[in-house]
């Protein structure tokens, strides 16, 4: 069989499938594991498949013949897609009324985590140099990527990489690949750990949320609305293609200094800003442009489910490889600081309630499981509206910052 430009047997294409779905069941069983109350749901897939990679990623490569990781990357993409679309549905039909009301405090409360995550890297950078880092060119680039990694953001990861001098391209990799996996779990454990520690009352939270977003649904079409097919898969198909277009439209950032360097949405937040539009109207004229609720629900858990398998097995193949315990030190400060500086921030300056405060968090850190996680503790899908409006801010703001740090250090 040819795949990718090389022969991949038929063996091969079965053990990788076998692979995805082993990880998957056990990651899920993981996830049930509940102590205190704290469990990893479906970041359970996530540690397991970084096991599955320390371990088995050298067979997988054989019967891959050599071409593993193109494998996980397009099912990867492919999870993103089913998921970032999904949630942009989800959230589409309150996004924009909820984002008018509360916009301001979307917006900063997207900069603060960001700048927050930037402060803890310059706090790194010089920490490391106080510790006897002399290269410092290259400190500098294995700390931009330690940041991407923290803040689980591919967009600074790509810009990171294109911006710094090509010699030092490998050690934005590897810096990436060492603060990803508590970029990960780090969010998930705080977005259900905060509400323990503040003994929420998660019915009075939901109705809390409920009342930020009250009245601000579109109206209902009295008339009867025809559907491209039954579950609503051939809108969100459209809406996928056309979110990936619209994520490969490259904005450029600078005319100096850094030539060719460029923004776009890339393929998360082209997916997520057309089914929020989708999600938004509902309804071309008599023609519905909106999935079952059932099918968005299924398509998400299942994006998120095939994302987190086919990020965490490459990842814990890189983990093993150059893992360094001071590295991933920094890492976990830049995941936490901005956490922690951030809910402070809309809890007791902004006022946002507990979920849309947590739901923003997850926004803004670009944490996709973390919003799975929130979605099924607080047992609304309205929380999906905070991460989406928060989320553009911070993707934009952490490819900013992490160019800037390449520029100053």
């Amino acid at each position: 069989m040819s795949l990718f430009g090389g022969v991949v047997s038929v063996t091969g294409v079965a053990f990788f499938m076998f692979s995805v779905l082993a990880v998957a069941f056990l990651g899920y069983a993981l996830g049930r594991i509940t102590i205190k109350g704290v469990s990893l749901g479906t970041a359970g897939v996530f540690i397991v498949a970084l096991l599955f990679g320390c371990f088995f990623y050298n067979p997988l490569e054989a019967q891959l013949s050599g071409y593993a990781d193109k494998a996980l990357k397009i099912v990867e993409n492919l999870g993103l897609i089913l998921f970032v679309t999904s949630v942009g549905f989800i959230a589409g039909p309150k996004f924009f009324s909820n984002m008018k009301k509360n916009f301001k405090s979307y917006v900063l409360l997207g900069l603060i985590i960001i700048i927050s995550g930037g402060l803890a890297a310059v706090g790194c950078i010089y920490l490391g140099r106080a510790l006897g880092e002399t290269d410092y060119e290259g400190f500098t680039a294995m700390i931009v990527g330690l940041l991407s990694g923290a803040l689980t953001s591919t967009p600074a990861f790509s810009a990171a990489k294109d911006t710094v001098a090509s010699q030092y391209e490998s050690l934005v990799s590897v810096g990436h690949g060492i603060a990803y996996i508590f970029g990960v779990i780090g969010v998930v454990l705080f977005v259900q750990l905060v509400p323990k520690f503040m003994k929420a009352n998660m019915e009075e939270e939901r109705a809390k949320l409920i009342q930020v977003s009250d009245g601000t649904a579109k109206k209902t079409y009295t008339g009867k609305l025809i559907d491209l097919d039954g579950f609503g898969f051939g809108v969100f198909s459209v809406a996928a293609v056309v979110g990936i277009f619209v994520g490969m439209i490259k904005v450029p950032l600078t005319t100096n200094g850094l030539s060719g360097t460029t923004f776009s949405l890339t393929t998360t937040g082209g997916c997520l800003l057309m089914a929020l539009l989708f999600g938004h109207f509902g309804r071309i004229g008599k023609i519905s442009i909106m999935p079952q609720e059932s099918t968005l629900k299924v398509l998400r858990e299942l994006g998120l489910m095939l994302f987190l398998v086919c990020a965490g097995i490459p990842g814990g193949a890189d983990f093993v490889e150059f893992f360094d315990p001071m590295y991933f030190v920094y890492g976990v400060i830049m995941t936490i600081l901005p956490m922690i500086i951030g809910f402070v921030f809309a809890k007791y300056v902004l006022k946002l309630s507990l979920l849309n405060n947590l739901g923003s968090i997850t926004g803004g850190m670009t944490s996709t499981p973390a919003l799975g996680t929130i979605i099924n503790i607080s047992g609304t899908e309205d929380v999906a509206s905070a991460y989406a409006a928060t989320y553009p801010i911070a993707l934009i703001s952490v490819v900013l910052i992490s160019q800037l740090l390449i520029i100053l250090f």
